[in-house]
């Protein structure tokens, strides 16, 4: 399952994702865990045990070091 993932203020992503795959493993695919970073569909933030069901997401970090 191809799936677009935009880092919002960062960089976007295409990934490569299992059939099944879970938001949790699209955070895992950029690098971030669910304790930085939340992943929105449609403007909204869905949990990352839910399976992705969208092609394109936007990833909102938390958590920005400074």
């Amino acid at each position: 399952m191809h799936v677009t993932c935009e880092v919002v203020g960062e960089e976007t992503h295409d990934l490569e994702l299992e059939s099944g795959a879970t938001y949790g493993d699209v955070l895992d695919a950029v690098g971030l865990s669910s304790h930085e970073a939340s992943v929105l569909v449609d403007g909204s933030p869905v949990p990352e045990d839910r399976m992705v069901d969208a092609e394109s997401v936007r990833v909102l970090r938390l958590i920005k070091g400074g």
